[in-house]
């Protein structure tokens, strides 16, 4: 896509990593969201401390910008050990498997983003390091081959993947903790929005000045919070933009005024959908008379990539109900034509000319 959607969930470059992990809380206990996890991994990681053992291997899944990193972060922390940060597309021979491996301390974290896409070959040198803690590789071929057994320090290892159903079984097994990261309340994201406003030193956050402008301030996190497609990455991001525009357009100040102007600006309207999600929802609505249609017929209309808009734009218009998906295809609902102002007829019955060919 020529230009980079600001409700992505998607982290855009390297500067903007940088800039997420300054914001990204550090211990368990300032983790905002998924309740469940956190207590499940509080528990694990007080018994495993005190055992002095590695923690379970685990596999964090969900639509990206959730949290799977920072909490990855957040476990090395607990355990007072290093965190090594690769992905799967990065680990494509043994030998950068092995490389990685061989690196890592008693108890260190090695945390695998997109995981689901290491290579079959990768993956099978990585079944023993989980189990066993060795990598078995091979010298040589034919008559002189020899195998090499490299043990391991003891490690834990935390996968990521915005597509589970891509992982194999036997990999998928291999790890005692399985969660799936849900989207975040409204109200949570307000708690992480009032975190970083006042690691950014925003002026007019709350706490940071008056009564009055706390009062106004708060209003337009919340106002942020509720277009931020309930994904915190988006919503420190919307944040940061929010920032540059009460900067340079109203001295610094926030209010829900300044956030509507700043987001109008970035395309973004009041459920936070941009002009991607409205064109995906207008062609099933105006060009395929709200559905159902496929996928490939949805993304050859828009010239975008049928796994991008199943990646990056569907997960959100279904969590609205904006979407269904049936057998035939993608469907609009009730609420997603009253959002465009559609009149949305019923599909005639199907004759038995078209169910069976009679003529």
């Amino acid at each position: 896509m020529a230009k980079q959607r600001v409700v992505s969930g998607q982290s855009t470059d390297l500067t903007e990593e940088v800039l997420n992990q300054s914001l990204r809380p550090t211990r368990l206990d300032d983790y905002v969201g998924q309740p469940k996890l956190v207590e499940r991994l509080r528990i694990t990681l007080q018994a495993v401390k005190s055992r002095e053992e590695p923690m379970e291997h685990l596999l964090l899944h969900g639509p990206p910008g959730l949290g799977k990193t920072t909490l990855a972060h957040i476990v090395a922390q607990e355990m007072g050990t290093h965190v090594t940060v690769t992905s799967g597309p990065a680990l494509t021979r043994p030998t950068d498997l092995v490389g990685t491996l061989t690196k890592l301390q008693h108890r260190d974290v090695l945390f695998i983003d997109e995981i689901h896409r290491i290579s079959p070959v990768v993956e099978e040198y990585l079944y023993p390091a989980m189990e066993d803690f060795k990598i078995d590789f091979t010298v040589d071929s034919g008559m002189h081959a020899k195998v090499i057994t490299l043990p391991l320090k003891p490690f834990t290892l935390i996968g990521a993947t915005t597509r589970a159903g891509m992982l194999s079984g036997p990999m998928r097994s291999r790890f005692g903790i399985t969660h799936n990261l849900e989207f975040y309340s409204e109200e949570d994201l307000l708690h992480i929005l009032h975190r970083s406003a006042g690691l950014l030193k925003l002026l007019g956050a709350p706490g940071n000045d008056g009564p009055a402008k706390s009062k106004s301030s708060l209003d337009a996190l919340r106002t942020i919070a509720a277009r931020s497609r309930g994904t915190p990455r988006v919503a420190n991001r919307l944040l940061r933009r929010v920032r540059d525009f009460a900067q340079v357009r109203h001295a610094g100040l926030l209010s829900p005024a300044v956030v509507d102007e700043a987001l109008k600006l970035e395309g973004v309207d009041s459920l936070g959908l941009d002009e991607l999600d409205r064109k995906y929802l207008r062609v099933i609505g105006e060009v395929y008379r709200g559905g159902p249609v496929g996928l490939e017929a949805i993304a050859a209309t828009l010239a975008e990539d049928a796994g991008t808009l199943e990646d990056v734009v569907e997960p959100y218009l279904l969590q609205i109900r904006f979407l269904s998906r049936t057998r035939k295809g993608r469907e609009l609902t009730g609420l997603a034509a009253e959002y465009l102002g559609l009149r949305l007829d019923p599909r005639p019955a199907a004759s038995s000319e078209e169910l069976f060919g009679e003529k």
